[in-house]
């Protein structure tokens, strides 16, 4: 495969040449012919080259098969609220990544992964090609219920919507919730995903600003005032970018505002595992009435196991069930089963339990380091990955950024954050990406170019 690869590439093999034969290719290079017949089924399977009956196997494209100058990150992009995601996605190895909000692959239990995946090929046939129940598998909805008791959220298996993602999650509850027009809240800065997904769903979106200790509860109830929204997102523990926790007083009082505006409550939870002493939920003071609890597996486990869930109160259920089966029938079976497995051998505490140690390490000598260069964090956080921090005085994060990502460094500036754009001196840093020497040498250097 590799070889014909290459020949078609530096235009050895145009299109439309003829391959030799399945036999006198194995002859020349010295292979079996079940073999030479395996690595051309495949090409065709890859659309490279094609088959014609009884003629033999021909070069499907003329084309390079990689090219660096349309795959590179484009230095000229805006900043937007999608920059981050696609530079970070999108970068090679090389490439240095504080910017982006997942964990690095070696730090994610892929042992056990691969242990699970084996185990789970053993199954039986239904596991690995049936669709899922409609509301998913139910022996992990029910450790999902019980791990939702030990954090103080009452909710029964019934009462839990396995999805494919968190974004998934909040995407079927915005179909459910709310209709072009309507109005919803969200903190600034927040998640810039939230931004993406809620114009997607033609809304309108209010942003309003956030505190150390949560959303600026006189701003939040003018926001009310002023827009009736019917939704308002969130994170409580470990809020996204800025690493913050809600406190018991502020929970308190937006729970009092959202019952007198007859507002609903998105909880994002996906960063809670992170959490070295779990701190009460919106849903645990609400009961899931005007809170629904959302979380996944993909900053903990894997990206690649697609896997999240809904707690939502019960009248709900069937509504939001109805809709996931309009818009993706059935949810990812074999990931379920794969968490299913991770969870009950044990796997997935004994990763956390290191993962959170290695990330405290990390968040103190990431600070560190960044204060030498005057970056100073807004809250100290008490758990996760993020630090939301500050640049000195007069530098803009955008330009740091884009200085940055011509020396191979993908950053998160503030206005990613921030609807309002409000956060220009603001940078978000994930400490699991920033081991390398070479960051802290490169984020000097954009200092001093930007300053």
């Amino acid at each position: 495969m590799n070889r014909i690869s290459q020949k078609i590439t530096s235009g050895s093999l145009n299109q439309g040449t003829k391959l030799p034969s399945i036999r006198s290719m194995a002859r020349t290079i010295q292979v079996s012919v079940s073999t030479v017949t395996e690595a051309y089924e495949r090409l065709a399977a890859q659309g490279i080259i094609r088959s014609r009956p009884g003629s033999g196997y021909y070069v499907a494209i003329s084309t390079p098969l990689l090219s660096l100058a349309e795959s590179s990150p484009k230095l000229d992009r805006e900043v937007d609220p999608m920059w981050i995601s696609r530079q970070s996605m999108e970068a090679g190895k090389d490439v240095l990544k504080p910017g982006c909000g997942w964990l690095p692959a070696s730090w994610m239990p892929e042992a056990g992964i691969r242990r699970a995946l084996r185990e789970l090929s053993r199954a039986d046939s239904a596991s690995l090609v049936d669709y899922a129940s409609p509301l998913g598998s139910l022996p992990l909805r029910q450790i999902l219920a019980r791990r939702l008791i030990e954090r103080e959220i009452t909710v029964s298996a019934e009462q839990i919507i396995l999805t494919e993602s968190g974004t998934q999650a909040i995407d079927l509850l915005c179909r459910f919730l709310v209709k072009a027009g309507d109005t919803v809240l969200v903190d600034d800065p927040c998640y810039f995903n939230f931004h993406a997904l809620l114009r997607a769903h033609r809304v309108n979106v209010v942003a309003v600003p956030f505190t150390p200790t949560g959303p600026d509860l006189e701003l939040f109830a003018k926001a009310i005032s002023d827009h009736s929204p019917r939704m308002y997102i969130t994170n409580s523990a470990i809020h996204n970018p800025t690493g913050a926790v809600m406190s018991p007083n502020t929970a308190h009082r937006l729970l009092k505002l959202a019952e007198q505006a007859e507002m609903t409550i998105i909880e994002d939870d996906i960063f809670a595992d992170f959490e070295r002493e779990p701190v009460p939920r919106l849903a645990a003071y609400s009961a899931l009435g005007r809170v629904t609890h959302i979380s996944s597996f993909s900053k903990t486990l894997s990206a690649s196991v697609r896997c999240g869930y809904i707690a939502v109160r019960q009248d709900w259920v069937e509504g939001l069930t109805d809709l996931k089966i309009a818009t993706s029938f059935g949810g990812s079976r074999l990931s379920a089963e794969l968490v299913l497995t991770l969870l009950t051998d044990g796997t997935y505490r004994k990763h956390m339990d290191g993962l959170r140690a290695r990330l405290s390490r990390s968040m103190i000598e990431a600070t560190a380091k960044l204060e030498e260069l005057h970056i100073k964090p807004w809250v100290e956080p008490k758990a996760g990955m993020f630090l939301w921090c500050q640049l000195p005085h007069g530098i803009q994060a955008a330009d740091v950024a884009r200085v940055a990502l011509a020396d191979g460094i993908v950053l998160a500036p503030g206005n990613a954050f921030s609807l309002t754009q409000s956060a220009g001196s603001f940078m978000r840093f994930n400490v699991a990406q920033m081991s390398d020497e070479r960051l802290f040498r490169s984020l000097a250097k954009a200092l001093e170019v930007c300053s």
